[in-house]
C-alpha cells in the first residue's frame, strides 16, 4: 500500500488540523475504500488543496488506489483552472465544500470536502503515473510535471531516513501540500507513522503558534522568506519546549540568516537542516546533515541517500575540480518521468531515465559539499561581465536589512527593495561589488515583493 498506510498503529491520529479536524490512520485506508468505490477505476482528478485533512485524505484515498491527482491550491484564478480542466480533462475534482456550485451533484461528502463530477473523459494514463504537479512558477501554467509511484516512495523513505523519522514526530506543516515541498512532509512523515499538523495558518498569525504549541509540534520546515519572517518575530526568544528540529529548503538562505539559525540550533540543543531540491526531483535531492551547519555554513551539503550529485561544464563534461562553477545534475529514483502540458501527454512514459540537470549553476568546495551560485537563467552579461542575480540579492539583502529581488538584461539590472530610502547607496554599493559601473543598475521602490504561496518570488510580476 502506498507508503506503507497499512503496516501502521491504525488507531494513532495520522492527520490533525487548525480546524480541529482528526483522523487516524485506520480512518485514512477506510476512507480510501470509500472514495474509490465511489470513483470505480484508474482515472485523474483535480485535488483542490489548503492544508486541512480534508484535501490530505483527498490526495492519500488516490493514491492508495491508483487514482492519479493533479494537486492544485484551492485559492488559484477560476479561469486559470477552467483552463486547466479544459487541457486535462478530470473526470472528477475534489475540493471544499465552500466550492461547490448550485448545478453540481455531489457524490461523496467527508472531511468538509465533496466529490464532483465533471462530466469528462479521462485521456489515457501511463500505468507508472502515480502524481501530477505544478513546476514552482504559476499554478496557471498546463505545463506539469508527471511522476511515478517509485519517485514518491523513494523521495519518502530517503527523507524518512536521513531526517531519522519515527512515530513520535509531529511535524508543522504550513507549507501548501499542493507544492512538491510540502507534499514531501508529508509523505515522509506518514511513511514514518508520524502525526502531521496541517494549517494554511501563517507565523504572522496568533492562531499558528496557538496551534504549534497545543499540538506540542516537533519540527518546523520551510522557505527563506518564512525565515526572515521568524527572525523580525523574535523566534529566538520564544518558548518552544517541543521542538526539535528545524528544516530550510526551497531556495537558498543568506549565510547571515544561516549562521543565525544553525548557531541557535546549537545552542539551544536542537537540530538545522537545510535541503535543497525540485519538483522535477521530488522535492529533496540533498542536505546538509546538522553537524555541519555552522562549518559549511550557506552549503546545500552533499546528495540525499541513494542519489548523487555532480557538476558540469558548458560542453556536458564532468567538472572534478573544487571552486568550479558548473550546473548541477542529479542522478536517483526520485528523478520525475518529464513534463505534461496536454492531456495527451498523460501516456508518455519516462523520459529522464533517472537524471535531471537541475539548471542551479553551483561549486563544491575541497571536501565535495556543494554551494549554489544562481540560476543558469539568472545572469546577466553587464558592461561584458557575466554577473548573477540571485548573488546580487544576497549581497543587497546581507548590507542593508531589505527585502530585494533582482531582474533586468544585458543593459541594465533593475534592483527591485522595499524600502524607499538608500537607493543611491544601493547602486553604489552593488557597484563597487560587481566592479561595473553605477550607470548599469537602476534601483526601484516596491511596497511587497510578488509571491508565491510556497514564499517564491514571482519574477515574472516584476
Amino acid at each position: 500500500m502506498f507508503l506503507e498506510l497499512d503496516k501502521k498503529d491504525g488507531k494513532k491520529i495520522a492527520l490533525t488540523d487548525s480546524g480541529k479536524q482528526i483522523v487516524s490512520y485506520e480512518e485514512i485506508i477506510n476512507f480510501g475504500k470509500n472514495f474509490y468505490e465511489v470513483i470505480g477505476r484508474r482515472t485523474l482528478i483535480f485535488v483542490l488543496c489548503s492544508n486541512c485533512v480534508g484535501a490530505a485524505a483527498g490526495y492519500l484515498g488516490a493514491m492508495i488506489h491508483h487514482i492519479v491527482p493533479l494537486m492544485l491550491g484551492a485559492s488559484m484564478d477560476r479561469q486559470l483552472l477552467g483552463e486547466l480542466v479544459r487541457v486535462y480533462h478530470p473526470e472528477y475534482i475534489w475540493k471544499p465544500v465552500s466550492m461547490v456550485e448550485d448545478h453540481e451533484r455531489i457524490l461523496l461528502e467527508r472531511y468538509q470536502y465533496v466529490l464532483v463530477a465533471t462530466g469528462l473523459k479521462s485521456y489515457p494514463l501511463y500505468e507508472e503515473l502515480s502524481l501530477l504537479l505544478t513546476t514552482s512558477g504559476s499554478t496557471g501554467s498546463p505545463k506539469l510535471v508527471r511522476h511515478s509511484y517509485g519517485n514518491l516512495e523513494a523521495q519518502a523513505r530517503n527523507i524518512s531516513a536521513f531526517f531519522e523519522l519515527d512515530d513520535m514526530e509531529k511535524p508543522m506543516l504550513d507549507l501548501p501540500i499542493n507544492y512538491t515541498y510540502g507534499l514531501s512532509v508529508l509523505n515522509s512523515h506518514l511513511y514514518s507513522g508520524a502525526t502531521v499538523l496541517l494549517t494554511s495558518m501563517n507565523p504572522l498569525n496568533p492562531g499558528y503558534w496557538e496551534f504549534l504549541k497545543t499540538n506540542e509540534a516537533t519540527s518546523i520546515t520551510n522557505v527563506p522568506y518564512y525565515y526572515e519572517i521568524l527572525k523580525k518575530l523574535r523566534f529566538f526568544r520564544m518558548e518552544l519546549p517541543s521542538l526539535r528540529t528545524i528544516s530550510q529548503g526551497g531556495g537558498k538562505l543568506n549565510e547571515e540568516l544561516h549562521k543565525e539559525f544553525a548557531e541557535y540550533a546549537q545552542n539551544t540543543g536542537r537540530r538545522f537542516i537545510v535541503t535543497y531540491g525540485q519538483t522535477e526531483g521530488s522535492a529533496r535531492m540533498a542536505w546538509l546533515p546538522p553537524k555541519y551547519a555552522l562549518s559549511k555554513c550557506g552549503s546545500i551539503g552533499k546528495a540525499i541517500p541513494n542519489g548523487h550529485l555532480f557538476l558540469v561544464d558548458e560542453s556536458g563534461n564532468e567538472i572534478t575540480e573544487p571552486y568550479t562553477i558548473g550546473e548541477m545534475v542529479y542522478e536517483g529514483p526520485n528523478v520525475t518521468l518529464g513534463y505534461a502540458q496536454s492531456g495527451e501527454d498523460l501516456i508518455l512514459g519516462d523520459e529522464r531515465h533517472g537524471i535531471l540537470y537541475t539548471g542551479d549553476m553551483v561549486k563544491t568546495d575541497k571536501d565535495g559539499f556543494f554551494y549554489i551560485v544562481g540560476r543558469k537563467k539568472r545572469f546577466l552579461k553587464l558592461w561584458g561581465y557575466r554577473v548573477g542575480l540571485d548573488e546580487c540579492e544576497n549581497i543587497i539583502k546581507s548590507a542593508f536589512d531589505v527585502e530585494c529581488a533582482c531582474i533586468g538584461n544585458d543593459e541594465c539590472m533593475e534592483i527591485y527593495v522595499t524600502t524607499e530610502k538608500d537607493h543611491d547607496k544601493i547602486r553604489r554599493y552593488i557597484s563597487d561589488k560587481t566592479n561595473i559601473n553605477s550607470s548599469a543598475f537602476k534601483v526601484c521602490y516596491i511596497e511587497k515583493l510578488p509571491r508565491n504561496e510556497a514564499g517564491k518570488i514571482l519574477y515574472s510580476k516584476l
